[in-house]
């Protein structure tokens, strides 16, 4: 089959090869992919990709062999999954675990979309609990997680103020719920009762001082690709006795399958919205790559597998 594999050139990271068609282990289906979405830590990998490793971690497709023990879903159904990596192909093998069923009112496109970047947005939520009437503030909006926790912390009645550069993400981001919309952490007036940081570096410190007395900070990501430096004695102008959390998306006790079929209710109830930024067949994604490195692209880019 015809499948994208690494090439560590930051030119072309991807090219095509014929590489020999997955065979499904327990508990696996194999899915032939319709579309593909891409993640900020695939292309961050792609820089340095690790023997034998290909991306693709957020697909959609049909079921084209279902798993030996009978579990998971039927041969041609319509799926979203998140394999552990690989999708970037023809075909992909994913756990019953990872996956959900697709309904008609749902494409493959904007179900592509959903996977990682919603299983953050949607875990984020359930780790910090109620909203409701809280102050929050998230840096780093603009992109999938940004939108996606906007659109379930609106809706969930927090009070969130967003920080992205971009004028036009900020007026889609105000449009999903936003509260406030901030260009510059320092705008931020605070205090926040809840601080969700992925930018790292001289962000964190940033988002800290904004936090109140004894809340709490979820670290969720980095960015700025810059380690943070934290002084103790800053805690004492203002957000004293608080909490610092670390947060991974996949230190989950939810199997993403359930998240992903919460995930894909919302989407198809309109509840939730895939921001697209670019849908274009994979022969492009090379390409597509390079505009999202420059930041050509804004949004979710998909790619489709002819």
């Amino acid at each position: 089959m015809k499948a994208l594999v690494a090439t560590g050139d930051a030119v072309e990271p991807v090219r095509f090869a014929e590489v020999e068609q997955p065979r499904p282990g327990p508990g696996e289906v194999l899915v032939k992919v319709e579309a593909f979405s891409v993640n900020r830590g695939e292309t961050f990998q792609l820089e340095a990709p690790r023997d034998g490793w290909r991306p693709g971690k957020d697909v959609a497709g049909l079921v084209v062999q279902a798993a030996a023990d009978g579990s998971g879903p039927a041969v041609c159904r319509r799926v979203v999954g998140h394999p552990p990596a690989a999708g970037w192909a023809e075909y992909v093998c994913v756990p019953v675990s990872s996956l959900a069923e697709l309904p008609d009112r749902l494409d493959a496109v904007r179900a592509a979309a959903l996977p990682l970047a919603g299983l953050t947005a949607l875990r984020l939520l359930r780790t910090v609990g109620a909203v409701a009437g809280r102050r929050v503030l998230l840096t780093g909006a603009s992109g999938g997680v940004g939108h996606y926790f906007t659109e379930l912390a609106a809706a969930a009645g927090a009070e969130l103020t967003v920080v992205t550069a971009s004028p036009e993400r900020g007026r889609r981001l105000a449009e999903l719920g936003a509260a406030e919309v901030v260009h510059e952490l320092g705008e931020a007036r605070g205090p926040y009762d809840l601080v969700l940081e992925s930018t790292g570096g001289a962000g964190l410190p940033l988002a800290l001082a904004r936090l109140a007395r004894r809340g709490t900070l979820v670290w969720f990501g980095q960015a700025s690709r810059t380690p943070a430096t934290l002084n103790f004695f800053d805690f004492f102008a203002g957000p004293e006795s608080a909490t610092l959390r670390h947060f991974h998306y996949a230190d989950s006790d939810v199997p993403d399958g359930e998240d992903l079929a919460t995930l894909v209710r919302l989407a198809a109830a309109g509840r939730l919205t895939p921001e697209i930024g670019l849908v274009a067949p994979w022969e492009r994604t090379a390409t597509t790559l390079t505009d999202l490195r420059d930041r050509r692209i804004r949004g979710k880019a998909v790619l489709t597998v002819a």
